[in-house]
């Protein structure tokens, strides 16, 4: 027979201690505080207990430092521990990690889990997710109808763009019966499909108050809805199951307030872009076609024939009529562009800035229209005065007062009478039409 191994008290103590460490790991125990200690070392000792049993349990300081509860006895807590045994005295005990309030430590185990279960099932993917429509004339809120969410909301969309139609989806939003009414509000808003974004809001709270939010049947009603929706519960530092599922997920109300309105003072800014735009389009036009009309009066005073002069008088008529046009539709395309943005200013009455817009606007097309008058006057008297000016210098004019032009049989022009031969026969032509004659023999 083999020896018997025989344990001290020390190395069995150490045995059983290496046994529970490595057989159990970390365990999550639920019980009642007693015995709370607190010395000065910074630690806490304390006896985990239900109804039937109880365990000694020690947390240092480095981690109750993290704990947000004052441990009391007779409190009900959630913790996170490592069995072992305290070898000097045998005791088997817990060395606490994380301990926190037993009614918010399993609802957040509940949270935890049900947002694994969901993520798994595809309800948080980013590529189901839908975009804000660009623009946005109609808000519905699901939201209680008397707290500071819809407050803020309100305000916000008063400030930035009061146009915004908003209707609310009154609901609870705390308690047993919030989770209910919250989901009937959904589907009444996807029933009556009135708006173009839904906005599901609260102000900020604990986990308890937030709970209603964390609803596994109004986080699939949210993923199936046809609206886009956003998301807007607590603040900042606060997330619940419908944050993850909804479109969009803003960290507080006010701030999804500003997501679906836009700043009238970017209506403001535009307009003032549109009528630079107007203005400098005038501009441009003006200078081309003034260049356009330098060039043919340039390409005119180089032409003689009187026929190519008239050609040329029709086509500058014909490129005024089209200037004109031209200039005329650049304004209409500007006016229908200027009419459009005032529409949407109208919505919010900003009449003060609006008057002296279109009072600017009437200017400069009275303006456009002389313009255009003025310089058709002025090219139609330079023509007149450049074909007066030709007409004076015509050969058909020098005729007209009493000479004649002779030419050969070859169309050559006869200025000397030794150019003809005897007997030959010229053409002579007057200002009433033309004759023939023939030299006399010398």
């Amino acid at each position: 027979m083999s020896e018997p191994h025989i344990f001290t008290v020390a190395s069995l103590n150490a045995e059983v201690r290496q046994m529970l460490e490595q057989g159990f790991g970390t365990v999550w125990l639920l019980g009642e505080i007693s015995n709370f200690s607190a010395p000065s070392s910074g630690h806490w000792y304390f006896t985990l207990k239900d109804q039937q049993a109880q365990i000694k349990a020690a947390m240092f300081r480095n981690s109750n430092q993290r704990v947000r509860v004052r441990p009391q006895n007779g409190m009900q807590v959630l913790v996170r521990a490592k069995l072992t045994v305290y070898e000097p005295r045998g005791d088997y005990q817990l060395i606490v990690e994380h301990m926190e309030d037993a009614g918010a430590g399993l609802l957040q185990q509940r949270y935890e889990q049900l947002k694994q279960r969901l993520a798994a099932a595809g309800l948080f993917a980013s590529d189901s997710k839908q975009s804000l429509p660009a623009d946005i004339r109609r808000v519905g809120i699901i939201t209680s109808p008397t707290g500071a969410a819809i407050r803020d909301i309100l305000a916000v969309l008063k400030r930035r763009d009061p146009s915004i139609e908003v209707i609310i989806y009154p609901s609870a939003v705390q308690g047993q019966a919030a989770t209910a009414e919250l989901l009937s509000m959904l589907q009444r808003a996807v029933a009556r499909n009135e708006v173009d974004v839904l906005i599901l809001a609260r102000g900020g709270g604990s986990l308890e108050d937030l709970w209603c939010f964390n609803d596994e049947q109004l986080a699939y009603a949210l993923h199936s809805c046809p609206i886009p929706t956003i998301s807007a519960i607590g603040h900042e530092v606060d997330f619940t199951i419908c944050d993850f599922v909804a479109d969009v997920r803003a960290p507080t109300p006010s701030a999804a307030a500003e997501l679906v309105s836009q700043d009238q003072r970017q209506w403001l800014q535009q307009l003032q872009q549109q009528r630079q735009r107007l203005r400098a389009s005038w501009q441009r036009y003006h200078r081309q076609h003034q260049q356009q009309l330098l060039v043919l009066q340039q390409r005119l005073q180089l032409q003689d024939p009187q026929r190519r002069m008239q050609l040329n008088s029709q086509r500058l008529d014909e490129l005024s009529g089209r200037i004109k046009q031209a200039v005329m539709r650049s304004l209409q395309l500007h006016q229908r562009q200027f009419e459009q943005q005032q529409q949407r200013l109208q919505r919010v009455h900003p009449e003060r800035r609006l008057a002296p817009a279109q009072q600017q606007l009437s200017q400069l097309q009275q303006r456009l229209q002389r313009l255009i008058a003025e310089q058709s006057k002025q090219r139609q008297q330079q023509l007149q005065a450049q074909l007066q000016q030709l007409h004076i210098v015509s050969p058909l004019q020098t005729i007209a007062r009493g000479y004649a032009v002779v030419t050969n049989g070859a169309q050559q022009v006869i200025r000397q009478p030794q150019q003809l031969a005897a007997n030959e026969v010229f053409q002579v032509r007057v200002a009433g039409g033309e004759f023939n004659a023939k030299k006399l023999d010398d």
